[in-house]
């Protein structure tokens, strides 16, 4: 390993140890996922996780929409910050992961605020209801992402926001050649000439475009 690749560790180390620890039922949703999944990287992290509940509890956010529960670790996460009054509501197209993810939320004293919606994504997406969500939080399959914007932009509120993970891809983005890496791209050359919404690109974790709906 790279000497720059040793110290980027030590770094992200660093960050971790020193932002709030995640619940033990987190941890473990993330030991699980590394120890039994086939792309365990899919999931979000600790960074990423705490920088979700920090936008919620700044902006006293309630109602939430996420695209992609996999293991169900993101969605915890939110689910922890919102009210009891609160909702996420999340979609996920395997059947698999929608299982591991309402297993762990059932031992959840949070899990209750949690509503998987399950298949296509878009389809999903659609029986909601437009503008009344406070956030929305992107983090599934890349060669719809820039159709899952587009539909969680609907659904948020004036002044609320929009998440969406892996926006550089490896720093991929910068000189796409495959269908993942130029849909990503795409997505965010789209959103950066929106003027719907006030934009950043943040180099947390695998990029993180941060969304405010004008």
């Amino acid at each position: 390993m790279a000497i720059s690749e040793l110290k980027s560790e030590a770094v992200l180390d660093y960050c971790r140890q020193h932002s709030r620890a995640d619940s033990p039922l987190l941890s473990e949703i993330e030991k699980y996922t590394w120890e039994n999944e086939d792309v365990p990287q899919m999931i979000s992290g600790p960074l990423v996780g705490k920088f979700l509940q920090s936008i919620i509890i700044m902006m006293n956010a309630k109602q939430i929409v996420e695209v992609g529960t996999f293991t169900g670790y993101s969605a915890l996460q939110m689910a922890e910050s919102i009210p009891g009054s609160g909702e996420i509501h999340t979609c996920e197209l395997m059947e698999k992961h929608a299982k591991t993810a309402q297993a762990f939320f059932n031992r959840s004293e949070h899990g209750s605020k949690i509503i998987i919606h399950k298949g296509p994504a878009l389809q999903s997406l659609e029986q909601l209801r437009s503008g009344n969500f406070d956030m929305a939080f992107i983090d599934a399959d890349k060669a719809n992402y820039l159709e899952y914007y587009k539909r969680c932009l609907t659904l948020v509120r004036s002044g609320g926001t929009i998440i969406l993970d892996n926006m550089l891809w490896g720093g991929n983005v910068m000189n796409p050649k495959d269908v993942d890496s130029k849909s990503i791209r795409r997505t965010g050359d789209f959103i950066h000439k929106d003027k719907r919404v006030f934009n950043t690109l943040l180099p947390v974790r695998d990029g993180l475009m941060f969304c405010i709906k004008k």
